[in-house]
């Protein structure tokens, strides 16, 4: 049974008239210099849910977070926030700089039928960083007499959650309020999960994954899933996650790879890039070329003819068009992860190609992750892909088989509001 079904749908109660606390994910990438929102993504894809509560006449008190103890620097009041929904909305959405202290509640009593407020940046309060989170081990119902659920609940009809983006959050104002409000889940929650699930459960045969990047925790708990649950046919390896593959089949990248894989602590991840190679060896694409610097122009070698003492930034041209041939007869595609150093110009080609090859493809592509969309929206329209995940280490957590504190509060809630 897909997810979404065992979470109440938007649809499912009347809302004039009523107050709704909906919690966003509307966290967005700010300039450092500036303090100004540089991406409106995940704003833009707030609205369909928003638009819905107002024009059923909802009065709607939206709780969402901005930046985090660890990254401070992001951690700032959210009056933009509030100027982009309103924009996006077409209607204005006010804003109060108080989470839930007197001044936000007296701002959601005073709300009248088809208003919204957005309240103060939720990550000012102790309960909702992630070290508190860390530190205090949480049940939802040992939340219910935190300030924030205590402080909101009692003036809510209803609970709207549509921030999938932080589903692996266990704060209360993810899964807390589920235990005492009729709750419901939002359309991006929605299609973040459908999409997702495509993926994991009934993928289009062959069902491809593009696994590269630096962050290769995340490629490897997706890929011992997706391997052992068959979700996979074939997994193109690249950016670091593609040197760990080749470096566990026996191949020796030089000095300075390796001692950029050890000073990170990556070698860890090369035994059990071994047993996926010894049980899955079929399944697993591993790089036939890299590329490196050399008198400041670009060269390539193939992996038959290493070690050189280089630094390798990216794929080689024979890597490129083995990647874009199995893109090209994929029913489904999941990408996480460039495929080298796009930033530099030099070593941006087979990033560059494989989104190309994406874009191209007939099958239905799904990708996610601040680096990867980042990557995307570089080197084509990310129109073009059939869904944009906004979420990050959710998603790799949902691809991973984990279960996510979200969901699990969502369909707790489900269940009760069936009864």
């Amino acid at each position: 049974m897909a997810e979404t079904t065992k979470i109440t749908p938007l649809e499912a109660f009347g809302y004039r008239g009523r107050t709704v606390i909906l919690r966003l994910d509307i966290n967005s990438p700010i300039d450092p210099a500036t303090k100004k929102i540089v991406s409106e993504n995940r704003i833009k894809k707030s609205i369909p849910t928003l638009r819905y509560l107002i024009d059923q006449g909802a009065r709607v008190a939206i709780i969402a977070h901005q930046g985090d103890t660890l990254d401070y620097h992001n951690l700032i009041p959210m009056t933009e926030h509030a100027e982009k929904l309103s924009t996006h909305l077409g209607r204005p959405v006010a804003y109060i700089d108080d989470v839930c202290g007197p001044a936000a509640q007296q701002a959601v009593r005073s709300l009248q039928d088809g208003e919204a407020v957005l309240l103060g940046n939720l990550r000012y309060l102790s309960e909702e960083i992630s070290t508190f989170e860390d530190a205090v081990k949480l049940k939802p119902e040992e939340m219910l007499n935190t300030y924030l659920v205590r402080s909101l609940a009692p003036l809510a009809d209803y609970y709207v959650n549509d921030a999938f983006a932080a589903a692996h959050r266990n704060a209360p104002s993810m899964v807390a309020f589920q235990e005492i409000l009729p709750t419901a889940g939002g359309r991006l929650l929605k299609q973040e999960i459908d999409a997702l699930a495509m993926v994991m459960e009934n993928p289009a045969r062959p069902c491809v994954f593009v696994l590269g990047g630096l962050k290769i925790s995340d490629a490897f708990g997706m890929m011992r899933q997706v391997l052992e649950n068959g979700s996979a046919d074939r997994i193109l390896t690249c950016g670091v996650t593609g040197s760990i593959m080749l470096m566990a089949a026996g191949y020796n990248l030089g000095r300075d790879n390796a001692q950029f894989i050890a000073e990170r602590s990556l070698d860890v991840f090369i035994p059990p890039a071994r047993e996926y190679l010894s049980k899955y060896g079929d399944k697993i694409v591993c790089p036939l070329d890299l590329a490196y610097e050399k008198d400041g122009q670009r060269s390539e070698v193939k992996v038959s003819q290493l070690p050189l003492d280089v630094s390798f930034y990216d794929i080689g041209g024979e890597t490129t068009e083995l990647f874009r041939r199995e893109i090209a007869k994929a029913g489904t595609i999941f990408v996480n992860g460039p495929a080298g150093v796009y930033e530099n110009p030099l070593f941006a080609a087979g990033t560059a190609a494989i989104w190309t090859a994406i874009a191209d493809a007939p099958g239905y592509s799904v990708i996610g992750g601040g680096d990867t969309v980042s990557a995307a929206q570089k080197f084509i329209d990310t129109a073009k892909i059939n869904y944009v995940c906004t979420a990050g280490g959710a998603m790799v957590r949902f691809l991973s088989g984990v279960r996510l504190p979200l969901v699990e509060a969502m369909k707790k809630a489900y269940v009760r509001d069936q009864r």
